[in-house]
């Protein structure tokens, strides 16, 4: 009984009281919803199917998702707020709208450049490039348009939303490489394997994070500061080792090991409020997963290869859970954790309802790659081989034809 009840007053000190977080008055809510779909499908997805219609050289396809892009970001940036509940709208929000703006034209009239020079292949490797950035703008948009919406990230909440949108982007970016090695096989056949260069990459962040977290010898250290420092420590320390062990083409498990010690050092985050406590937690859960997952298909999947003739369903998982660690830490920050409260959730709910969508920004990752093979294993293997051969039959009769008037 004495167990019971201690552990009942373990979880009511562990529960945030609602009565603290009065229920929100969201204002406009399914205008600013339309709206942000809208900014999703035009600036995110568009662009990033003309990104892969651009690295296969389809720039007409290119020039009529531009022109689109074009129109909604005129539109977006003159005449189209995300305002929050008192109708205003952040002065980063409102200058990445104009900056989007001038980007889609730029990128438009990159791509009639493109079609002008058709046999210049130099235009269309910067019109893939430029619309790449786009790409990324466009996402950078799409998840600043609820900090706008909701008025988050002022004043002293400015650090904590940068430090998680920031990190959580570069776990989805680095889901995205995974992917990308997975589906394009002539990346996989690089000169480096992918854990060597991953491996250049943390130590490289491990020394910045070491040196930059906490102002060394002119502030006290405090919890924060051991947490973070302590994370760059061991990136950069297992970056070392890594190097050494990824030479010449060599498969390694540290860089997949560190994920996991940033998973389990993640999950045992003490926060100020339980919710956030319990979704870090469950970001640290699915990172450690991933780690593992990663680990087994370098060992036994792969046998220590760089690239198998068949992508095996579990590949994919590795990827799937560093995107989705990454969705979940981006939301994640104190501010959007209480806005959870206010509209009287929970963890759970609200850790279903990131996961869902991480769920659908992989799938978009995973359109966009297989498109790209599709479309790229059609120009290799298109209709024109097929007149390629018939010139190659042509000559041979021709040859056969010569050779036999000559023997006559």
């Amino acid at each position: 009984m004495i167990t019971l009840c201690a552990s009942v007053l373990a979880m009511d000190m562990d529960m945030d009281s609602e009565e603290e977080f009065p229920r929100p008055n969201i204002v406009a809510a399914g205008s600013k919803t339309f709206h942000y779909l809208l900014t999703m499908f035009f600036l995110l997805l568009l662009p990033g199917l003309s990104t892969v219609f651009a690295f296969v050289h389809k720039i007409h396809s290119v020039v009529s998702f531009q022109f689109l892009v074009m129109c909604y970001s005129i539109l977006d940036a003159v005449f189209l707020r995300f305002p929050d509940g008192d109708g205003v709208e952040n002065r980063v929000s409102r200058g990445t709208a104009w900056f989007l703006m001038g980007y889609s034209i730029l990128s438009f009239w990159l791509a009639l450049c493109a079609i002008k020079t058709a046999n210049n292949s130099k235009w269309h490797g910067y019109l893939g490039g430029l619309l790449l950035a786009q790409t990324v703008a466009g996402w950078m948009k799409c998840c600043m348009a609820p900090v706008a919406l909701f008025g988050f990230c002022r004043e002293i909440h400015t650090g904590q939303c940068l430090a998680h949108g920031l990190m959580g982007t570069a776990f989805v970016l680095y889901g995205f490489v995974y992917t990308l090695v997975l589906v394009v096989p002539k990346i996989a056949r690089a000169d480096y394997s992918q854990d060597y260069v991953d491996s250049w990459v943390m130590c490289i962040w491990g020394i910045f994070n070491t040196f930059t977290e906490h102002r060394w010898g002119r502030e006290p250290w405090n919890h924060g500061d051991y947490q973070h420092t302590a994370m760059g420590i061991i990136w950069a320390c297992g970056g070392f080792l890594g190097i050494l062990l990824g030479r010449n083409k060599k498969r390694t498990f540290i860089p997949s090991l560190l994920i996991i010690f940033t998973g389990w050092a993640m999950s045992q985050h003490a926060q100020h409020l339980a919710i956030s406590t319990k979704i870090h937690f469950l970001f640290g859960l699915i990172l450690m997963v991933g780690g593992a997952c990663r680990i087994v298909e370098i060992s036994f999947i792969l046998k220590d290869s760089n690239v198998v003739n068949e992508i095996q369903s579990f590949q994919y998982l590795a990827p799937f859970c560093l995107t989705c660690a990454g969705i979940l830490f981006m939301g994640a920050n104190e501010e959007q954790l209480i806005l959870v409260l206010r509209l009287e959730a929970d963890h759970s709910s609200y850790g279903l309802i990131v996961i869902s969508a991480a769920f659908m920004v992989y799938l978009w990752m995973l359109l966009c790659l297989k498109l790209y093979v599709r479309l790229n294993l059609k120009n290799e293997n298109g209709f024109m081989k097929s007149y390629e051969n018939v010139d190659f039959e042509l000559d041979d009769m021709v040859e056969s034809e010569s050779h036999t008037r000559n023997s006559t």
